[in-house]
């Protein structure tokens, strides 16, 4: 009987083992293939060349993405107003545009725009800019930087063109695959990414694309650790009915 009860938590802690050690490799593979990802508020200095002299404002400034397919569709927000304007502007008298500078794997920048103004502004206010938003299509894989740069103001048939002075760091870095790459290719060239803008009046888009592979590998990893777990209560319950 002895002899009985020592085999039986033998295999036991070998059933318990083997669903610890399945739950473990799971969670490294969702360490492995989590997106390499990193986006922070920056605050940019812009100092503006406006049609009665140079004016300048710092304003954080937030860069989001949403992968469709094999692009990136980008939203630029302004958390402050930047420059100003001697004279009120009108409902849908401005009009705002921006370009990203793109680091790393890629060269180049991407083109943003943006509804105008929805309300009044009134002189010698800073200027709220709207969400602005365009797309990114990847052409070369690798660790590719979004940082601010120009900002671009058209209002009653001036231009107002606004510069980072303060040389920001990058608001967003993903790890990109290029258009049309096979699985498992790494980036070994740069270039300039394709780009297009778009308009855009939205907040906040939510974060989708490889985040969701994380999340379902996650799930896989937790299914397979349940399954474990009752494999062994189910030997356990087998031994003792015998």
């Amino acid at each position: 009987m002895a002899r009985f009860y020592e085999q039986h938590d033998r295999r036991t802690g070998r059933a318990a083992g083997l669903a610890v050690a399945v739950a473990m490799a799971a969670g490294s593979a969702v360490m492995l293939t989590a997106p390499a990802a990193h986006a922070a508020v920056v605050d940019v200095n812009y100092q503006c060349k406006t049609p009665i002299g140079n004016k300048g404002a710092v304003s954080p400034i937030d860069i989001k993405s949403t992968s469709s397919g094999g692009a990136y569709k980008l939203v630029m927000s302004f958390q402050k107003g930047v420059s100003s304007s001697p004279v009120e502007l009108g409902k849908g008298a401005m009009k705002p545009t921006a370009l990203i500078q793109l680091g790393g794997a890629e060269s180049g920048t991407v083109p943003l725009s943006g509804p105008p103004n929805d309300q009044s502004i009134p002189a010698n206010t800073p200027i709220k800019i709207s969400d602005l938003s365009g797309t990114y299509t990847p052409k070369a894989s690798g660790k590719v930087t979004f940082t601010a740069s120009t900002l671009t103001i058209k209002a009653l048939g001036t231009t107002t063109t606004c510069t980072p002075s303060n040389h920001p760091k990058p608001s967003l870095t993903l790890d990109v695959k290029a258009s049309g790459a096979a699985s498992g290719s790494t980036g070994d060239s740069g270039g300039g990414g394709s780009a297009t803008g778009g308009g855009s009046g939205g907040g906040q888009l939510p974060q989708t694309g490889p985040a969701d592979s994380a999340v379902a590998l996650g799930t896989l990893g937790g299914t397979v650790l349940l399954a474990g777990a009752a494999g062994a209560l189910w030997l356990t319950r087998r031994h003792q009915r015998v």
